[in-house]
């Protein structure tokens, strides 16, 4: 009885011990998140490790002043001008050490919102979790946060005293890395004071950049735990900058990819519109669909990536890749897209998968909306529409229909197609929704006008370039220009009207100076950036005028070496009439010397007046009457040989004489001053004695 007694406790002591340990790690892992970060505020009150921050000189990095818009740079100035420390943060700066084009150019300054606000006549508070202020300066609009709300979050937690500063650092270090942890990616985290021309970093993340590594900074699954918005923000960093994820990342993704569902359905609008309108929508599907993100957003197109994975070829490619190729050929950050037109492809793209068309009907459908007018898209299509265009199973064959009014009413039907899709994509059957009504209303728009009359269409654009400030507002004009073009580059696989032929040559494999600037050079010419007819006369007739100014100096300098110039510089002046080319300050100097030269050979009178008896008074005035007439007529000294040679050096012998004549009579005087200088030194001495 007794060892059944004890049988039963030591089994009851074990069920009590495994249900502890179960509740244990229950209750760990419901707080892990929190625990966490309530870790990280309560770092301020231990010992913080200064170690790796680290202050960069942004112009060793490239980084300028000049490189900040100047609605960013009002802001900043107008706030440090108030006595608030201002920076610029996050994507901006790490786009920039990258040498990209920032989507935009966050602020963030020590000012509370409500001083951020009362310094900007127009701007808004928006947000509830983190509010930031909206500031509209030049066009811009530049979103400015404050420190302060950060430390509003972590109220109680972070309680900073000076006397637990750091060696080696101030307040204002640790009010900008308490910023830093609370933020996504490492890489997202530097500071950059233009002022200063400093890159504050709190957590390697220069050191991730040169890696191109994107690496979070808390735990990953803790980090995703906390806000799920970061898994597409980093896929869509990944997708833009071509970055590597950790293993933690790539782990936490897959494991946390259904939790975006949570996430507000204008917030998912938000960021896939940041993926597919500037410039890495192709690669970002891509993303999307390895991290089983694209079955919960985009369920009918990932289905056909699925289906189509296995039979993709070199003669049978994908035409939902081919279109976002195409789209990020056309679109970049500072020149993004609306959503419409993504909404729009993905629409067109999912009626031919569901009812495939005759390419030559696509033709036309594309062709119309590119050139916004019926006849002249037909025309378009029925010259350039031969050959067949290999999509499966998007496309069913190519037959061109002669009827134009038979022709008008499958454009009608195909439109209509593509308006249906349109709406799937705001219902509740087709799984995750969120496409709202007022997106389905403006993307149903651009499809109208194949819809009604057609055959009347006449409202296009008149030229052929993008407006890309038109298009990012959402134009409808503008947006059908460019899905067309975005298709008929698709179907066509090359040029549309108004374009220049594509140069199917490829850079030099071996890259060696001469191979690369022959192949440029090729390149400038077909892109029209050589210089005109008229401009390359022009050219060859100042190099003409030049040669000939340079070749009368060299022909004067040769019969008067001595007395003009040095040996030097008749041999800098031989090289430079060789290569007809001289530096700016060179040919002012070379011209300054040729004016003096001309003067002095063509002005005898003047030499001729202080040596009048060299040379008799009426020599001396027919001399004089001579060259003051050379003078007015500008003449050359190689023109007057040309006309008179006789002459010439009838004057050049004279003006020799005249010149050696001076230099005797300044030598004896000379010998007679010093004579006479000597004199009285030596007298002075005597009398001393």
């Amino acid at each position: 009885m007794a060892i059944l007694l004890q049988a039963k406790d030591r089994l009851l002591s074990r069920l009590k011990s495994l249900t502890k340990i179960q509740l244990k790690q229950r209750f760990n892992h419901t707080l892990e998140p929190q625990m966490c970060r309530e870790m990280c505020s309560d770092s301020f009150n231990q010992e913080v490790d200064v170690s790796n921050w680290k202050t960069v000189d942004s112009r060793n990095l490239g980084i300028t002043r000049a490189m900040i818009p100047q609605p960013s740079w009002v802001v900043l100035k107008i706030l440090k001008s108030q006595g608030f420390q201002a920076y610029l943060v996050g994507g901006c700066v790490r786009d920039l050490l990258l040498r990209r084009v920032p989507k935009d150019f966050d602020v963030i300054t020590t000012a509370n919102l409500k001083q951020i606000r009362r310094q900007f006549h127009r701007s808004e508070i928006i947000g509830r979790r983190f509010p930031i202020c909206r500031v509209h300066i030049k066009g811009s609009v530049i979103e400015v946060s404050s420190f302060e709300t950060v430390a509003k979050h972590g109220e109680g937690k972070e309680t900073v005293l000076l006397s637990q500063i750091p060696y080696g650092c101030d307040e204002i270090d640790l009010v900008r890395w308490r910023n830093s942890i609370h933020r996504d990616f490492t890489i997202n985290s530097l500071f950059f004071d233009p002022f200063l021309n400093k890159i504050y970093d709190y957590a390697n993340g220069i050191s991730d950049l040169r890696c191109l590594k994107l690496r979070t900074l808390i735990p990953a699954y803790l980090s995703f735990t906390e806000d799920c918005a970061r898994i597409l923000r980093g896929l869509r960093i990944a997708a833009r900058l071509g970055l590597s994820f950790c293993k933690d990342i790539d782990t936490a993704m897959h494991s946390l990819s259904s939790s975006i569902e949570r996430l507000d359905k204008s917030r998912i609008m938000m960021e896939l519109n940041y993926m597919l309108s500037y410039g890495a929508a192709e690669s970002s599907i891509c993303l999307l669909r390895r991290y089983n993100l694209l079955k919960i957003l985009l369920p009918f197109h990932a289905a056909y990536l699925d289906q189509q994975a296995g039979k993709i070829t070199a003669e049978n490619p994908m035409m939902l890749m081919r279109l976002f190729f195409n789209l990020d050929k056309l679109v970049s950050c500072d020149r993004p897209a609306d959503y419409t037109l993504w909404v729009g492809l993905l629409s067109f793209h999912q009626a031919l998968v569901s009812d495939p068309q005759d390419a030559f009907l696509v033709w036309v459908f594309a062709s119309v909306l590119y050139h916004g007018k019926w006849k002249e898209g037909v025309k378009f299509a029925r010259d350039r529409a031969k050959e067949p265009v290999k999509f499966v199973p998007e496309i069913s064959g190519f037959s061109e229909i002669e009827s134009d009014e038979q022709l008008a009413v499958k454009v009608t039907e195909l439109a209509l197609s593509v308006q249906d899709c349109v709406n799937d994509l705001t219902k509740a059957s087709s799984g995750y929704v969120f496409v709202s009504k007022k997106i389905e209303r403006n993307v149903q728009q651009i499809f109208d006008v194949l819809v009604n009359s057609i055959e009347s269409y006449n409202s296009g654009k008149r030229s052929h370039i993008i407006d890309y400030d038109m298009l990012g507002k959402g134009n409808l004009v503008e947006t059908r220009f460019v899905l067309g073009k975005i298709i008929l580059k698709t179907i066509s696989g090359g040029l549309v009207a108004g374009e220049e032929e594509i140069d199917e040559e490829e850079m030099p494999e071996v890259l060696d100076k001469d191979s690369v600037e022959n192949y440029l050079a090729k390149k400038n010419r077909k892109r029209g950036l050589q210089p005109s007819s008229a401009e390359l006369k022009l050219k060859t007739a100042k190099k003409c005028k030049w040669t000939e100014k340079f070749s009368s100096i060299n022909h004067e300098l040769s019969m008067n070496k001595e007395d003009v110039v040095p040996k030097e510089e008749v041999e800098e002046i031989h090289k430079a009439v060789k290569n007809c080319q001289l530096p700016d300050e060179e040919l002012k100097v070379r011209t300054t010397e040729k004016h003096k030269w001309i003067e002095n050979s063509c002005h005898f009178d003047q030499e001729l007046s202080i040596n009048e008896e060299l040379v008799p008074k009426e020599g001396s005035q027919q001399l004089g009457e001579e060259t003051q007439k050379a003078a007015k007529t500008c003449q050359s000294p190689e023109e007057e040989i040309k006309v008179n040679p006789e002459k010439i050096l009838e004057k050049k012998d004279r003006h020799s004489l005249s010149t050696e004549g001076t230099n005797k009579k300044r030598d004896k005087q000379k010998r007679a001053d010093d004579k006479k200088k000597n004199g009285l030194l030596l007298s002075s001495l005597f009398k001393e004695k």
